[in-house]
């Protein structure tokens, strides 16, 4: 079982994008480092913001690509190339338009879902090995309508579901690197958070 060295979050860059759906892996990857005091840098090398979370049982790079979503894979290249991290020790989270909002997943390689960014990672790294933690956003109900939906902001309802899977996955992340895989996915797959009403 592969140990993970680096946790990517996607979205894009800019006050503009800052609330929409599809900023979901940056607050993933933010809050992570919150929890573990630790702040995200800009790291121009690496085309993104980075931060280090150092344990007895863990060395885990962060990173926010700060290039647009369909470029995310050029700053995942270049921080795994620079560190030697092999594709299956990446996990990659990011705005799952199949799930609902209120839950998230934990799964290893597949393809891209037509998610851009997931597609950018897959060419630049030449791998789909990589680990995903896929967080619900749920669906528009059509395709033309997909791009304004994960380019909105979720309404405040929708929002605290977001808001309280993010706090569940980053437990379950925890869990991950202190246990194992299993206990991570038994744990967050069977979350379901709760509307307000």
């Amino acid at each position: 079982m592969a140990t993970i060295r680096l946790l990517v979050g996607l979205g894009n860059p800019g006050p503009e994008y800052a609330q929409t759906r599809h900023n979901a892996g940056f607050w993933l990857v933010e809050q992570y480092a919150q929890q573990h005091r630790q702040s995200l840098q800009p790291e121009a090398k690496f085309f993104g913001n980075t931060a280090r979370i150092q344990t007895s049982k863990l060395d885990l790079r962060l990173l926010c690509p700060s290039l647009y979503m369909n470029r995310s894979g050029q700053s995942v290249a270049a921080l795994a190339r620079f560190y030697k991290i092999e594709p299956e020790q990446i996990l990659v989270a990011y705005d799952e338009l199949d799930l609902a909002p209120g839950t998230a997943k934990i799964k290893q390689g597949g393809g891209s879902g037509g998610h851009n960014g997931i597609k950018d990672i897959i060419s630049q790294l030449g791998s789909q090995d990589f680990y995903r933690l896929r967080i619900g956003i749920g669906h528009p109900g059509h395709k033309s309508k997909v791009t304004g939906y994960v380019l909105g902001k979720a309404p405040a309802p929708e929002q605290h579901l977001l808001d309280d899977t993010i706090t569940q996955a980053c437990r379950s992340l925890d869990l991950w690197f202190d246990q194992d895989l299993l206990a991570a996915q038994q744990q967050l797959h069977s979350f379901k958070a709760k509307r307000e009403n």
